[in-house]
């Protein structure tokens, strides 16, 4: 095996842009996700390096010397972290000339090309799902016979090799908590809405849903829900629990976990044998009688993208979902002691002033224990990108995501609905859902009964009310 370093590289102070996060931007409360993207080929790789740089806090300079002894470094990119991470490479290019650089990631994974041409530090990129194709390089194999790569021969010609077929038999991967043990410090990765530590890993990939605006099922991921048997996620988490007893909580990170509804009880009644508790990803669609199995057997928490409260904007962005069925759903959730992470996008195709109104009245009602608003972000590969450019709302030649500090933007804008509109509805949005007399009660009482719970509100409360100040900087 050549010697290999798996890079998730530094970036923005506090960007949570990594292998396993949907979130490229600074978040409102700080917060890390596992890298897990990265982990997953790390496993197949003997004798590889995982350095996850964001959350250990390492500079380049840190990065550069642990950099030294390697052949060959895979580095995960995304659109908005794209520039910094180049910047990356060509500095270890110009340290190490003899190093190979690989990127990977959907915003190669949909640019190849264009990757490869803007930077001549990048020697290869992998395209969609790469676990495999890592595999093979890091073997010594011709890059002329590894499927799934473009690459840049000695004389400057790009090469893309054919599509790699896509993943099957997800039992093939190797645990990615092998990796975690050997390679990270799960103390660092926090995640406000879930118990601190937590652990998060796949079970799965791809999702059935078409939403126009996700990224990942258009672009690594697929449309059809691939998974691992119910045993082998079992497996792990035994393993796991045994390499990491303090791990208060289990986050499975899959598209939409509820996808498979007989599998995710499967999976939920040999977590509850454990005594595990758990959480995951879920459409606001799933069955009581499902939720409680699920509730009986460990869950704690869901993650529910709700997007909008508006069904018109549902449709347009191909959600699948009813506002009703959603709402039943939340009730369901809230009658059985399921918490809700409530997630929320502003400015999507058919946004008024007049819907981001009804959407923060609908976040009210439905009242998620906790919440996220993130504004859209048209992502290359998606629908949505490709709908804005071809309707004027978005300069595909400006279209940054986040700014120089990697707090989110608003790249989109409509004639009736402009940028700065959208960018401070989304502290209107906060103020209105959390300063209010029920959920300031509710949080105050769950700090009186904890001490520990009292110290972490209180330092989230800090960071938030930064972000704010930031983002008014930025808006300026």
């Amino acid at each position: 095996m050549i010697k290999t370093l798996f890079l998730h590289p530094p970036t923005f102070e506090g960007f949570d842009g990594g292998a396993g996060s949907r979130y490229q931007a600074r978040r409102e409360i700080r917060s890390f996700w596992y890298p897990t993207w990265l982990a997953q080929p790390a496993a197949l790789v003997e004798g590889s390096r995982l350095i996850d740089a964001p959350p250990a806090r390492m500079g380049l300079a840190a990065v550069l010397r642990e950099a030294r002894d390697f052949e060959l470094c895979i580095m995960h990119t995304s659109t908005p972290s794209f520039g910094a991470d180049v910047k990356v490479a060509q500095a270890l290019k110009d340290a190490y000339p003899r190093l190979k650089i690989g990127f990977v990631g959907a915003k190669v994974a949909v640019q190849p090309e264009e990757t490869l041409k803007q930077a001549g530090s990048i020697d290869f990129v992998a395209r969609n799902e790469f676990d495999f194709t890592i595999k093979e390089v890091a073997e010594g194999r011709d890059w002329a016979a590894v499927d799934g790569i473009s690459y840049r021969r000695a004389d400057g010609t790009i090469v893309h090799n054919k599509e790699r077929a896509v993943l099957e038999d997800m039992d093939q991967l190797p645990f990615v908590t092998e990796v975690y043990q050997r390679d990270l410090r799960i103390e660092r990765y926090f995640i406000g809405y879930l118990m601190h530590p937590y652990l998060s890993l796949y079970t799965g990939r791809g999702c059935k849903s078409r939403c126009t605006f996700c990224l990942w099922p258009q672009t690594v991921g697929g449309h059809r829900y691939r998974v691992r048997s119910p045993s082998h996620v079992a497996a792990e988490i035994r393993l796991a629990r045994s390499y990491f007893p303090k791990v208060r909580e289990f986050f499975f990170d899959d598209d939409t976990f509820t996808d498979n509804l007989p599998r995710a009880e499967a999976i939920a009644r040999e977590l509850g044998r454990m005594g595990i508790i758990w959480s995951c990803n879920a459409k606001a669609n799933v069955p009581r009688e499902t939720l409680k199995v699920l509730r009986d057997n460990g869950l704690r928490l869901l993650l529910v993208g709700y997007e909008s409260g508006n069904q018109q904007i549902l449709h347009n962005i191909k959600k699948g979902m009813r506002i009703e069925v959603a709402k039943k759903f939340t009730k369901d959730c809230h009658d059985l002691g399921i918490r809700i992470h409530g997630t929320f996008i502003l400015g999507l195709p058919g946004e008024t002033k007049e819907t981001i109104e009804e959407t923060i009245r609908f976040a009210m009602e439905v009242n998620p224990h906790t919440l996220q608003v993130s504004l859209a972000a048209p992502y290359p590969g998606t629908f949505l990108y490709r709908q804005a450019v071809e309707n004027g709302w978005l300069d595909a030649e400006h279209a940054e995501l986040v700014d120089g500090h990697g707090i989110q933007i608003a790249p989109l804008h409509y004639p009736h609905l402009s940028h700065s509109e959208i960018f401070d509805s989304v502290e209107t949005f906060y103020r209105r859902f959390y300063f209010r007399a029920p959920k300031i009660a509710a949080i105050v009482s769950e700090m009186v009964r904890s001490p520990h719970m009292m110290q972490r509100r209180l330092r989230e409360g800090l960071e938030f009310f930064q972000f704010l100040r930031e983002r008014h900087r930025a808006a300026a």
